[in-house]
């Protein structure tokens, strides 16, 4: 459990550093919509990457305990996303669509490379 625990903080680790470029992306660039897009489905996308590791935490300890658990959020995970597209399609002038949809997806992109980088260690 205690590697469990590295991973999850070395994730959010990386997903801050990418919330904060992308913050500079936007504070810097011409391509505010853009930024702005990834930004906010980057934000949602580390609230996914939160509560998914939470809830495999509880799976984890329920099965150690020979205990049964609801579920693990994909219903969740997936009204975030979708809160996140009418955000942008409510707010065009301000977000960039397929930048607000590329962001969502960056929890798993960092968890894929997280693992290529430290498949050796675990």
């Amino acid at each position: 459990m205690e590697v469990y625990q590295h991973v999850i903080a070395r994730q959010r680790k990386w997903m801050f550093y990418l919330l904060a470029l992308l913050v500079l992306g936007w504070a810097v660039t011409p391509w505010q919509p853009i930024f702005l897009g990834l930004l906010l489905g980057s934000i949602l996308s580390f609230y996914n990457l939160w509560l998914m590791q939470r809830k495999i935490r509880k799976l984890g300890e329920a099965t150690a305990e020979n205990r049964s658990v609801r579920g693990i959020g994909t219903f969740t995970r997936l009204a975030s996303g979708a809160l996140a597209v009418v955000i942008a399609l409510q707010y065009e002038e301000y977000f960039h669509l397929i930048s607000v949809v590329l962001g969502l997806m960056t929890a798993y992109i960092v968890i894929f490379i997280d693992y290529l980088f430290n498949k050796s260690r675990v």
